[in-house]
């Protein structure tokens, strides 16, 4: 049985169309899904609010509990696996309700992983803003908050794009695993093709070929992105 044979007899080819429908639905998800938790994790780090600021004790002075929050998101997730993260989702917090597709399950599981580390993205971005802009936004009247809507993230936004893009590419990448709670993504896809046909190179070469050209395309739009934004300065 030759690759032809192995990957388009009986249809065999529609296991990685399908699954490569699911992987870049599940991406694109869970892309958004980090975005807006990152966004607001970033803020939060920023935070200054210090609740216990007339207190006695320094250190209670300094407290500050929504940054401390944001860290504590940041550390716990980053320093876990993303399958040990999708296992529990599924397993544990949806446990109970079989009803919920799988790929809502898997994209708020990748979607909350995603998020911690574009978090830690647009954190640099913004402490990498000269403090200058900053006090002369203030000195104008801006709030705190204006001056990071209107001064600071923007340009913390743009900075960091690059390393966004990079994120979205990883991402891409680790959904390989969603296979674990019996989604039919890409891997999947192949492996439904080893099983019909016994064979493993030519169904996992096929896919890590969709993996490295997905990847190849991204990153030619990261390079571009990147010269635009030369260009702009």
């Amino acid at each position: 049985m030759n690759a032809v044979e192995i990957l388009f007899g009986d249809g065999r080819y529609l296991f990685l169309w399908r699954g490569l429908e699911v992987t870049l639905l599940l991406t694109v998800f869970a892309t958004v899904i980090g975005l807006v938790i990152g966004l607001v994790i970033a803020l939060l780090q920023q935070s200054e609010w210090r609740p216990l600021a007339a207190s006695k004790s320094l250190r209670l002075q300094q407290w500050r509990p929504l940054a401390g929050l944001a860290n504590i998101y940041t550390t716990i997730i980053r320093g876990t696996p993303a399958l040990v993260q999708l296992l529990i989702m599924y397993y544990v917090v949806f446990g109970s309700y079989r009803g919920v597709p799988k790929l809502w399950i898997a994209s708020l599981a990748f979607g909350i992983n995603s998020g911690a580390y574009v978090a830690e993205i647009i954190r640099g971005g913004i402490e990498s803003i000269d403090r200058g802009q900053v006090e002369a936004a203030r000195s104008l009247g801006l709030s705190r908050w204006q001056t990071m809507r209107y001064v600071v993230l923007p340009q913390a936004l743009k900075q960091s794009l690059p390393s966004l893009i990079s994120e979205g590419i990883t991402l891409l990448k680790e959904t390989s695993v969603v296979g674990w709670i019996g989604m039919n993504d890409l891997m999947r896809g192949a492996d439904n093709i080893r099983f019909q046909t016994a064979t493993a190179f030519e169904s996992l070469f096929a896919a890590a070929l969709i993996y490295l050209g997905l990847t190849t395309l991204f990153t030619r739009v990261m390079r571009r992105v990147e010269r635009r934004l030369r260009a702009s300065d």
